[in-house]
């Protein structure tokens, strides 16, 4: 057996039972086998070794009480994978499929996605399986406020700065945020994702989704392409799939479906994405309302996004929404790019097939590493007391993407794999975590 296959045998016996961060640490160590060979340094050192095993995980209770004066209790988590090129950055998420695997797989894929940034900060993930939908606003509030009674102690400006993912928008942040002022009496950069007028970021809302079609059109454009007049899918109908599709829009693409939990809709007129921003972001519905007032658009319950022809297919909902079946499909109706908006959303089996058709693919870690990248200009900013325009944002976004591209697209190639971007992207994050800790020493 190979040192890989040592490693990975391993991983499996001590991680029983968590499928996700197996999946996510394969994909990873497979893609380092050259590196390793080519570099045994990182053996020796046992990398690997620290680098698959959290340097802490939290587990603990949140009491909270509901509107009906009941007391309700969830599970709460935070994961501090990494921190040797800078303090732990990583979202939480509040949804009830949250456990300890899915937040150990969220945080391991965060260290090289961070890395691959170029900004100093480490990887670590967080949570909860509290479901913030169909709750009020003083629900949430009671939840938000237990839950940042117990997380405080192990966070601060230059320890660990969390942020929002699945289920913890601008709404959430911002309880979180008070409360932990409440509680250190502090005012300071600890959370990002938060409110325009404490400490927010412009264009950290839209980072994402247009960091995403940054670094497709880099792709694209580096294969000789272009995205003028390309129809694409797009999955999820949440942050990264609006502003996604609003960027696509932008840059002359058509983007034809959007989808939730219930169901798809296909519009083959395009999406109108304001209407779309009206059901989610305001109303808070569902997408099947979509089709009320857009009579050629069509709604279809359950799955089924990827079935409608495209040139390039964007998911951007969750992990392992985009299966083998699916890929078959969209490789028969032709398309020719797959980027990531979501963390881990095509399974290994779909993206291997993908790949060895010819499709370009982009890895979450490397294509919707946009939101965190802004969460760190939004670090800077706090910590100088600035706060820069759109513009400024943007075009720094903009130009970190690019740089994360060109980054994957030259390791991949000089370990052997040209346009394979996920090893590229693994790789290239790999090696600035790596040489960080062999600097530090065994710790």
């Amino acid at each position: 057996m190979s040192y890989v296959d040592d490693k990975l045998e391993e991983l499996a016996r001590v991680n029983p039972n968590q499928p996700e961060f197996l999946e996510a640490a394969t994909t990873v160590l497979r893609s380092l086998e050259p590196v390793l060979e080519k570099e045994p340094k990182y053996i020796k050192a046992g990398v690997i070794d620290r680098l698959t095993e959290p340097d802490r995980q939290v587990k603990f209770r949140v009491s909270w009480v509901d509107d009906n004066g009941n007391v309700r209790v969830n599970r709460g988590y935070r994961v501090q994978f990494n921190n040797a090129i800078g303090p732990y950055k990583g979202g939480l998420r509040f949804h009830p499929s949250v456990n300890i695997s899915i937040m150990k797989f969220l945080g391991f894929e965060q260290v090289f996605k961070n890395s691959l940034t170029g900004l100093p900060i480490g990887g670590a993930k967080g949570g909860s399986d509290f479901d913030p939908k169909g709750k009020s606003d003083r629900e949430v509030m009671a939840f938000c406020q237990s839950f940042m009674t117990e997380l405080y102690r192990h966070i601060g400006p230059d320890v660990d700065v969390p942020a929002g993912d699945i289920g913890v928008g601008g709404r959430e942040i911002g309880y979180l945020y008070g409360q932990y002022k409440r509680i250190t009496n502090h005012y300071e950069g600890v959370l990002t994702g938060k409110g325009l007028p404490f400490g927010g970021s412009l264009a950290r809302t839209e980072a994402t989704g247009f960091g995403l079609l940054y670094f497709l059109e880099a792709m694209v454009k580096a294969n000789g392409k272009s995205l003028e007049g390309k129809t694409i899918d797009i999955s999820g109908s949440g942050n990264v799939a609006i502003y996604a599709c609003q960027k696509a829009q932008e840059l002359g693409a058509k983007v034809v479906t959007m989808c939730d939990s219930t169901g798809w809709v296909y519009d083959p007129d395009g999406i109108d994405i304001k209407a779309v921003k009206e059901i989610k972001e305001v109303k808070r519905a569902r997408i099947s309302e979509y089709t009320k007032d857009h009579p050629h658009a069509q709604y279809h319950a359950g799955k089924g996004v990827w079935s409608v022809p495209c040139d390039i297919a964007l998911p951007c909902a969750t992990q392992n929404e985009l299966m083998l079946d699916d890929a078959k499909q969209l490789v028969k109706n032709g398309v020719f790019a797959v980027a990531e908006g979501a963390n881990m959303p095509t399974s290994p089996e779909a993206t291997e097939y993908l790949q060895k058709n010819g499709i370009l693919f982009s890895p979450g870690k490397a294509s919707n590493a946009g939101g965190v990248a802004v969460s760190a200009l939004e670090m800077s900013q706090n910590s100088a007391r600035l706060s820069w325009t759109f513009e400024e944002v943007d075009s720094k976004l903009k130009q970190i993407m690019n740089d994360i591209f060109n980054h994957a697209s030259a390791a991949a190639e000089k370990y052997g794999m040209p346009k394979n971007y996920v090893a590229g992207a693994n790789i290239a994050g790999f090696l600035k975590v790596a040489d960080a800790m062999l600097a530090q020493g065994t710790v």
